[in-house]
């Protein structure tokens, strides 16, 4: 029906003199859906985690979305909110990065919201829902092979947290090789801590308290392998003129580091878009999949893994000169 001239042009002249816009969110929710999906990552600052919500965005921005990006400091009651945004309508549908063991609730969030929810990088048990991961074992048998290659047999591994996923998928990789080398590892020989520079420095302490001392250490994530390299430095040991050192995650920062770290390189862009394209083609009627899609790694080679030094004393350079250059003070973490 029209409206009478008079009537429309009174509508007119009160929306601008009050200014007046829709409200987008407003009208989007009177059609059923907010056009807006989000994601969960455990620390907004860390860049590993930046880059996959990124190229999120950029695909759900392609897609005509809006992206809500949530830290939940690796706490699940901060990950629980976000399903209640979910449930409310808040947002459609929901791209899940978790970093810790889970106790069974996000299990049970994940699996009520069937056909609403990704799970990127790090798994959850007992769920039905779309999963996108690196070959995590691949990736440390890989660097641990790698440093068999150059000579060493005493080859250390500090992972991530004991009930994760992929800190126990990648110490299986590091097991698989020494053991095709026939190396049997001493119970010393491991180490668990957490995806965070901070933790992780406290906990490569250990290795340099061994006797003897590892000639090699794989580091199940750049940020332990930055751990490690701090340590060293506090020790007056040389990487990798007096211990050899690679890591996983493959950070564009690594480059940067003195020396430059060997590393597992992950397609860490390709998790956010897969994540993201899979998401939005379920939210569009497609239908979803429990199983799980694995992505491959490669073994980036850098300049701090060399043949095991065989020098007794370790004081005759400086620690700077040892170290290969000056390593930064800090970096984010990845997993």
């Amino acid at each position: 029906m029209q409206l009478p001239a008079a009537t429309g042009d009174k509508i007119r002249e009160a929306v601008e003199a009050l200014d007046y816009r829709p409200h987008a969110q407003a009208r989007r929710l009177s059609r059923g859906r907010s056009d807006t999906i989000g994601i969960v990552v455990p620390d907004i600052s860390n860049p590993f985690f930046a880059v996959i919500a990124g190229e999120a965005e950029r695909v759900a921005t392609d897609a005509g979305l809006d992206l809500v990006i949530w830290s939940s400091r690796n706490l699940i009651t901060r990950e629980l909110a976000c399903f209640d945004r979910l449930a409310s309508g808040f947002i459609d549908g929901l791209i899940l990065i978790t970093n810790h063991e889970d106790d069974g609730r996000l299990a049970v969030a994940i699996n009520r919201n069937k056909g609403r929810v990704v799970i990127v990088d790090e798994d959850v048990r007992g769920v039905h829902a779309p999963r996108f991961f690196v070959e995590n074992e691949d990736g440390g048998y890989q660097a641990t092979k790698h440093l068999i290659e150059r000579g060493h047999r005493h080859i250390l591994h500090i992972g991530g947290p004991s009930g994760v996923m992929s800190a126990i998928e990648r110490a299986a990789g590091w097991k698989h090789a020494l053991a095709d080398a026939s190396i049997t590892p001493s119970a010393n020989w491991q180490i668990f801590t957490e995806y965070e520079v901070g933790l992780a420095t406290e906990a490569a302490a250990a290795i340099f308290r061994l006797s003897p001392r590892p000639t090699a250490v794989f580091a199940g994530s750049d940020a332990i392998a930055l751990g490690v390299l701090t340590q060293a430095r506090a020790q007056n040991v040389a990487i990798p003129a007096d211990m050899s050192l690679a890591g996983f995650d493959g950070m564009p920062i690594v480059d940067l580091l003195g020396p430059p770290l060997t590393s597992i390189a992950q397609p860490i862009d390709v998790l956010g878009r897969l994540g993201a394209e899979q998401l939005i083609r379920m939210l569009n009627g497609a239908a979803d999949s429990a199983a799980p899609i694995r992505l491959p790694v490669t073994l980036v080679v850098r300049g701090s893994v060399s043949a095991p030094s065989h020098r007794l004393g370790f004081a005759s350079q400086t620690p700077i000169h040892r170290t290969g250059g000056m390593i930064p003070q800090s970096i984010n973490q990845g997993e």
